[in-house]
């Protein structure tokens, strides 16, 4: 769902910018709260994996592809400040590397995808966990039904921009309902990415999922009239499975395949918004990228012939980038809050 330049015009464009550049002024701040020195690298890492699945495009209707928005997943892992903060590294590494998503539709695209779908998925999810049991298997079901909501949601905010400012005469109508069907089946497929991927990382570091931070608090016990923690178990927790190394590791190869070998298999077809503005009329209406000239543009390397290993490379290129730059960006917070003389004291890893 990322919107070209020439769907929106520029008023409304400019004021989504606005929008945007406060939502990420208060998700940085929002983010010092929930970034420590072990979250700060996997808030990295989830938007490298973010950035690699939305390359793979996969059919969800004849003739029509979806792919990862990510906001849920961004969220349920790292937070939901941080969350908005991975899905904006995002969109700008793709904007300006490699022109997808025009630069001036970049505050729509990250009030789109990084505000609405984020704050969507994470109060679905908080409000699914408060009402079922306090369990993984309760995390992972909520963090399903979360990311289904969050992509139909994304594409009403995507019509109401077009309600506001959008510069062809179509039916809004009309284009509700086709945005939000297909991306009704859309998001089972996010469903079921941010469903998996979260139950693997609850099932080897439950500690670093911040959706879980509820399972890790002490039992509560009433105590004439009082609540007060109940004693620790003799028994002591068990160690994480897996060492926060070895995780990172494993999910920064697990994105570099991803971008650099299976995207090659992706569906070409094109995505729900492509497929509804070619349907309804206003296709046309999309101008040229800024960046249409980039050497990684349209994910292809410039001048590598082979379609394999342009798509390949520049998959890997973008994964790296994209890790560093997101790395960067948390860490920096990190630092920030640590200078401010905030609590940082990292949460207790015993599940």
């Amino acid at each position: 769902m990322h919107v070209p330049d020439g769907f929106i015009n520029a008023p409304t464009s400019a004021v989504a910018g606005v929008v945007a550049a406060g939502a990420i002024a208060v998700s940085l701040r929002g983010a010092r709260r929930e970034l420590d020195e072990r979250t700060a690298p996997l808030a990295g890492l989830v938007a490298a994996f973010i950035f690699a699945v939305q390359m793979l495009n996969f059919p969800v209707a004849a003739g029509t592809s979806g792919h990862l928005l990510g906001g849920a997943l961004a969220a349920i892992l790292v937070g939901p400040f941080t969350g908005a903060l991975c899905i904006s590294v995002v969109l700008l590494m793709q904007g300006i590397l490699f022109a997808d998503g025009g630069l001036t539709a970049l505050g729509v695209n990250i009030t789109d995808m990084s505000v609405v779908g984020v704050g969507v998925a994470y109060l679905v999810f908080r409000a699914l966990v408060k009402v079922l049991p306090g369990t993984r298997r309760s995390i992972t079901a909520a963090s399903f039904v979360a990311a289904l909501i969050s992509v139909p949601a994304a594409a009403l905010a995507f019509t109401a921009f077009y309600a506001i400012g959008g510069t062809t005469d179509v039916s809004i109508g009309k284009v509700a309902t086709a945005m939000v069907g297909v991306h009704v089946l859309i998001g089972v497929g996010e469903a079921v990415i941010t469903a998996l991927t979260v139950g693997a990382v609850l099932a080897v570091r439950p500690d670093l999922v911040y959706g879980a931070r509820d399972l890790r608090r002490p039992l509560k016990l009433r105590v004439g009239g009082e609540l007060v923690d109940a004693p620790a178990p003799e028994t002591p927790a068990p160690a994480a499975r897996t060492s926060h190394r070895t995780l990172w590791g494993g999910g920064l190869a697990a994105s570099l395949v991803l971008a650099g070998i299976v995207s090659f298999y992706a569906s070409a077809s094109p995505d729900g918004l492509e497929k509804v503005a070619e349907d309804k009329g206003f296709a046309e209406s999309a101008e040229e990228h800024h960046n249409a000239d980039s050497p990684l543009a349209d994910y292809g390397v410039k001048d590598v012939d082979n379609a394999r290993l342009s798509g390949g490379l520049a998959g890997v290129i973008g994964v790296g980038v994209t890790v560093v730059a997101g790395s960067a960006v948390f860490w920096a917070v990190r630092r920030r809050r640590t200078g401010e003389g905030d609590d940082v004291s990292p949460t207790s890893t015993s599940v």
